[in-house]
């Protein structure tokens, strides 16, 4: 299918299906990606997953790909988030199997194609560990790929290089890349328009968000808005268009208190770079 602009549910801030969609709207977009975990969670009220997706459709919002989170996250630091990310903990595997076992079924259900997280942060040596969470993932792949489901890794705890490996190393078809190019100057690992020329290939969708390096080492950079920061755009989409990849770009912004307008300038930053009409299809 054709490349579609849209943006992560979450960005928004949504307290209902109503809400998100009253956003979208308000950003000129139509489709996104969704928080799956308040669907799967949800028994009644206003994320209950057959109602939210009907209120979505009836306004015309398409929802291109899903999103979970892993249990027991902590973000405070780039040490605690080193510990508790993705299926690295022992204490939380258990959890996050269960919940992705419910959100491959909820995807299957919705016609969800794709879903990504945060496989947690990769060790670049092969070892124990990596040998671990390579099993683990794998696992994931194939309780996703059993719903029809293909899974894309967020990009910036590790490096482009140690990520190929692994996605040869986990070896299934249905596993990919959700490539963030601000996460990597977040987390320091690597410049984005070179990362995306190794994995370009594997990309199955990308965030559009930008951000600032740190300049004390072992702390977070900055999340910006897109188009101010240091990711180079221009790089970014002569590095698709080599690759001819057509993912689906997806606008995320964690930051801020004007998300709407946030949104609205990485769309014309988007538009702009496809050579789009601002307000065209998308």
């Amino acid at each position: 299918m054709s490349r579609r602009i849209g943006v992560c549910s979450w960005s928004l801030q949504p307290e209902s299906p109503a809400d998100l969609i009253g956003k979208l709207q308000a950003a000129g977009l139509d489709c996104c990606q969704l928080h799956l975990d308040p669907l799967r969670v949800a028994k009644s009220g206003a994320w209950k997953a057959e109602h939210a997706i009907d209120e979505l459709h009836d306004a015309g919002i398409e929802v291109r790909s899903g999103m979970m989170g892993m249990h027991g996250e902590d973000y405070s630091t780039l040490e605690s988030i080193a510990k508790t990310g993705g299926v690295r903990p022992d204490a939380t595997w258990k959890d996050n199997l269960a919940a992705a076992k419910g959100n491959a079924e909820l995807a299957r259900k919705l016609r969800i194609t794709l879903v990504t997280f945060h496989a947690g942060f990769l060790p670049h040596e092969r070892g124990a560990e990596r040998t671990k969470l390579v099993a683990r993932l794998r696992e994931l792949a194939d309780v996703f790929g059993a719903a029809g489901v293909k899974v894309g890794f967020e990009t910036g705890q590790e490096k482009a290089e140690t990520l190929l490996e692994v996605l040869a190393e986990i070896d299934r078809p249905n596993v990919g890349v959700n490539f963030d190019p601000a996460n990597l100057i977040l987390y320091g690992m690597g410049e984005p328009v070179a990362a995306l020329r190794a994995l370009g290939p594997r990309v199955f969708q990308a965030h559009v968000k930008d951000a600032t390096p740190t300049t004390k080492p072992g702390t977070w950079g900055a999340e910006v808005p897109v188009g101010t920061g240091a990711v180079d755009w221009k790089g970014f989409f002569a590095a698709l268009r080599a690759a001819k990849n057509e993912c689906d770009l997806m606008i995320e912004r964690e930051a801020g208190n004007e998300r709407v307008h946030d949104v609205r300038t990485a769309l014309a930053v988007v538009e702009r770079e496809l050579g789009l009409a601002t307000g065209g299809a998308r």
